[in-house]
This record gives structure tokens, C-alpha cells and sequence, in this order.
């Protein structure tokens, strides 16, 4: 059984050995991992990093989640960190913590989570993890991080669906056209 609680600052340690243990993060990532950890602890009024841990029946860290608000937004929300231990593995952890992270977004009012990650193949199972509890992936900014190794950006729609389908498009999304649009356009 494990219960989801939010961070405490006799986590860091723990949160610290996970990421570590997966090694798929560089150590600059690992750097931010660490900033973003201590910001969650300082300022947790804020609001920024909202984290929360997944624990186990034995009182052990089992995973843990960061999300929050994109600043200049009004209801869209990042997934900045989720890692799982290699102990807990496929054991629904990392889905529990999202359906969690997804609640309170939805309790806040968000409209979209997003999630960024890397194209490079040790992250495949972060990418499949992401598709299977129905994150779509919406944009690739080719050579991001660096040469070779682009950022995919996927988002989940918290919202009732609309009438009209979703566009891949985000910079200038169509307009549904009505009836009178069609029939008083030109045709070339």
C-alpha cells in the first residue's frame, strides 16, 4: 500500500538517492533537480513546486512528483519531476502519483498539465509512461538540448471535451467555420 503526503524536508536526501539510482539524469539536470527540491522546502506557500511523495508500508520513499503552475499562465500546469525507486518499478507508483498531480491541478483549476522530456532512447520509458496515462504529444523542438537531442512536449486536456477536435497546431489554432463562411468565401 502506499499513501501520497506532501514533501517533507527529511525527504530531500532519499529524492536525491532516487534520481540518482534511475541515471538517466545528467548532473546539471541533477543540479536543478536539487534547486527546484530546495525551493519546494523553502517556499512552500508559494506554491511554484508543489511536491509530494509516494511512501511505502515501511515508511521508504517509493517515488515522488513536482508540478505547479507556468508562471504568465492562468490555468496551465507543468509536470517539472517525477522519478520512481527501481525497487517500486511497475508497481503503479509513478500512475498514482500523477493521478494525484492531476486531482489537485484539477482542483486549482487547470486546464492542461504539460510535460517536457528528452528524445534521446533512456528516456523511451519516460515517453511510453507519459502516452499510457494519456499525455499526447504536442510539440518537437529538434536539437534543444543539444545536436541530436530534442525536447518533446507532451499536454493532457483536463477540461470536458469540446465540440471540435484538438489541433496539433498551438500557435494559431483554426477557427470552426460555420455555414455562412463557406458559402460566402471565394473560390480561386
Amino acid at each position: 500500500m502506499i499513501t501520497i503526503r506532501p514533501l517533507k524536508g527529511e525527504d530531500k536526501d532519499q529524492i536525491v538517492r532516487i534520481l540518482r539510482e534511475r541515471r538517466v539524469f545528467p548532473e546539471h539536470e541533477m543540479k536543478v533537480a536539487i534547486e527546484v527540491l530546495d525551493d519546494a522546502l523553502r517556499f512552500p506557500e508559494r506554491g511554484d513546486y508543489q511536491t509530494f511523495c509516494a511512501v511505502g508500508e515501511q515508511g521508504d520513499l517509493a517515488g515522488y512528483i513536482c508540478f505547479g503552475l507556468i508562471p504568465i499562465t492562468d490555468a496551465a500546469y507543468d509536470l517539472y519531476w517525477i522519478a520512481v525507486s527501481t525497487h517500486y518499478g511497475r508497481q503503479g507508483v509513478g500512475g498514482a502519483l500523477v493521478k494525484h498531480m492531476e486531482h489537485l491541478a484539477r482542483s486549482q483549476g487547470a486546464r492542461q498539465i504539460y510535460i517536457e522530456t528528452s528524445s534521446l532512447p533512456a528516456f523511451e520509458q519516460a515517453r511510453t509512461f507519459y502516452k499510457k496515462n494519456q499525455y499526447e504529444l504536442v510539440s518537437i523542438l529538434t536539437d534543444f538540448y543539444k545536436a541530436g537531442d530534442h525536447k518533446l512536449i507532451f499536454m493532457k486536456n483536463l477540461e470536458p471535451k469540446h465540440p471540435y477536435p484538438a489541433r496539433k497546431s498551438v500557435l494559431m489554432p483554426a477557427l470552426p467555420r460555420t455555414k455562412d463562411d463557406v458559402s460566402h468565401s471565394k473560390n480561386p
